[in-house]
C-alpha cells in the first residue's frame, strides 16, 4: 500500500528495532505544467519544474525513520493489500492480501510463468526493504536488483536477502541485491531488465516523465513495465484544475509524505504514448485497496503500534496523523490507486 501505514505504504508505522525503511523513490513531474498545490497539469513540451529543495533527503529520512515500525507490525511488503470489493481487512490476512497485490499486478500485465518466457532479470524501483524483490526473484528464479533512496532500507533488505540465501550470485538461482540510487538516474545500462517493477513509489517522483522514461530506458526490448501508484482523479473536459478543497486535501497529504505534484492516470498514459511504449493498460484499484487503510489505522492504535510510533519520531507520527486524509481522499473519489502497465517495443 503506498504510504498507507502511518506513512506511505512504503514507509509505515515506525521503527521498533533497527530495520530498514520503506522505499524511497525519486521524483516525478511532467513536460509542461501548471502548478497548483499538489496537482500537475501537463501540456506536452517544455521542461518540468525543478524538484522541491530537499525532497530526496526528506524521502530518505522518512523511510530511514519509519521502515522498522512497518516491518515489525506489517512485515517486509511495504505496500497495500488487494481485496475483493466489500471485503474487510484484518491483521490476520494482511500478508495474503499484499502477496495478492503482487500477483494481481503480474496477471494484469500478463507476465508469463512459462519457463521460456518468464522474466530472468528484474529491477524493483523504490524497493523498500525488498519484499517484492525477493518474492519476484524466488517466483521466477530471476536476478533482481532494487533501488531506494534510503540507506537503512537497502542495508536491511540486503540482510533479509542474505538470510533467505538470495545474496550469493553463484550459489543461488534467484539473486537479490539492493542499493541506494535515484529512480530518475538509474545506475543501470540501457535494456537490462525483462521486468521493470515500481510498486507505490511513483508518487514520490517530481518529474514523472523522466521517471517513466528511465523505466523504459532500462527495460529490455519487449520487456514489461509495471507501475502501481497513487494518482488524483482524471479531470473532466470542462475542468482546468482540481477543486480548491481537493487541492487543499492533497497539499496536506504531500506535506506529511514528502510528495511532489500529483498527476492523473491519463497523464501517465500520455507519457507512455509519447515514449512509444506499447500495450498500454490502466485500471483503478481504489476499491480493492480501500479496506487496507482502516486496518492499518487499527494496528497503529494498539499498544505495540503506539509505542513504536513514539519511538520512531515526528516524521512517522505526522504520517500516521494524516492517514485519515487518505481515507477521505479515496471516499471522495479524489485519490485513485492506479496500475499502469506497458511494454517496450522490440522482441521479447
Amino acid at each position: 500500500m503506498s504510504q498507507p501505514a502511518l506513512l506511505h505504504s512504503r514507509s509505515a508505522l515506525l521503527p521498533s528495532t533497527s530495520r530498514a525503511s520503506p522505499p524511497s523513490p525519486p521524483h516525478l513531474s511532467r513536460t509542461r505544467r501548471r502548478r497548483r498545490c499538489g496537482v500537475v497539469m501537463a501540456s506536452s513540451t517544455t521542461a518540468p519544474a525543478p524538484a522541491p529543495a530537499g525532497l530526496k533527503e526528506g524521502i530518505a529520512g522518512l523511510y530511514d525513520e519509519s521502515s522498522g515500525v512497518w516491518e515489525s507490525i506489517w512485515g517486509d511488503h511495504m505496500h497495500h493489500g488487494f481485496y475483493d470489493s466489500g471485503e474487510a481487512a484484518s491483521m490476520a490476512d494482511h500478508r495474503r492480501a499484499q502477496i495478492r497485490m503482487i500477483e494481481e499486478a503480474l496477471a494484469f500485465a500478463a507476465v508469463s510463468d512459462d519457463p521460456a518466457k518468464k522474466p530472468k532479470t528484474i529491477v524493483d524501483v523504490g524497493c523498500g526493504i525488498g519484499g517484492s524483490s525477493r518474492y519476484l526473484a524466488k517466483k521466477y528464479g530471476a536476478q533482481s536488483r532494487g533501488i531506494t533512496l534510503s540507506p537503512v532500507q537497502a542495508e536491511r533488505g540486503n540482510a533479509l536477502a542474505a538470510a533467505e540465501g538470495l545474496s550469493d550470485k553463484v550459489a543461488a538461482n534467484a539473486h537479490v541485491s539492493l542499493q541506494v540510487a535515484d529512480a530518475l538516474e538509474q545506475p543501470f545500462p540501457d535494456g537490462q531488465f525483462d521486468l521493470v517493477w515500481s510498486m507505490e513509489s511513483g508518487e514520490h517522483m517530481p518529474d514523472k516523465r523522466k521517471f517513466v522514461s528511465e523505466l523504459a530506458r532500462v527495460a529490455a526490448p519487449g520487456g514489461t513495465i509495471i507501475i502501481v501508484t497513487w494518482c488524483h482523479r482524471n479531470l473532466e473536459e470542462s475542468e482546468t484544475s482540481l477543486k480548491p478543497d481537493e487541492l487543499n486535501l492533497l497539499k496536506r497529504i504531500c506535506d506529511a509524505y514528502y510528495l511532489p505534484d500529483w498527476c492523473s492516470p491519463s497523464d501517465y498514459v500520455k507519457i507512455a504514448k509519447s515514449l512509444s511504449l506499447e500495450d498500454i493498460k490502466t485500471a483503478d484499484w481504489s476499491e480493492n485497496v480501500a479496506p487496507f487503510w482502516p486496518a492499518v489505522i487499527k494496528s497503529a492504535l494498539t499498544w505495540k503500534g503506539l509505542t513504536s510510533l513514539l519511538k520512531a519520531g515526528w516524521k512517522t507520527i505526522r504520517g500516521a496523523m494524516v492517514m485519515p486524509l487518505m481515507i477521505e481522499g479515496y471516499k471522495k473519489g479524489l485519490i485513485k490507486f492506479t496500475i499502469i502497465t506497458c511494454r517496450k517495443p522490440g522482441a521479447a
